[in-house]
């Protein structure tokens, strides 16, 4: 089911309080594409770290405190990635659902299924 057209979903309206919370600080002038990209790599290993050593068991099922971290990570990831997309005036959802679209031709379900093969090793 779809937000009515009167209220933004919620990622527009994640975009738009990023906008207002850089534009409140005067960020703007920090916030090129290069360093939003670099800010989201950096965020990215972040999140890695919690996972680096841990078995495949360990990293899906965190304790807690461990869970909170890595959604607060999580954000940081989203929130970069969020700001980019809207700094290159970028329809990030629309741009997931074709990426989604493109990885159904090259993963069709009869040759991917149950195997973790990139799709020209299929």
């Amino acid at each position: 089911m779809s937000a009515p057209a009167s209220q933004p979903d919620a990622l527009t309206a994640l975009r738009d309080d990023l906008r207002r919370f850089a534009a409140e600080r005067a960020w703007e002038g920090f916030h090129t594409p290069k360093n939003l990209a670099m800010a989201l790599s950096g965020e990215a290993g972040e999140l890695i770290e919690h996972f680096q050593w841990l078995t495949p068991e360990q990293s899906a099922a965190l304790a807690a405190p461990a869970r909170e971290e890595v959604a607060l990570e999580m954000a940081d990831v989203l929130l970069y990635l969020v700001r980019l997309a809207d700094v290159l005036d970028i329809d990030l959802a629309a741009a997931a659902r074709r990426k989604i679209a493109i990885n159904a031709e090259r993963y069709p379900v009869e040759r991917a299924r149950g195997r973790a093969d990139k799709y020209d090793r299929l």
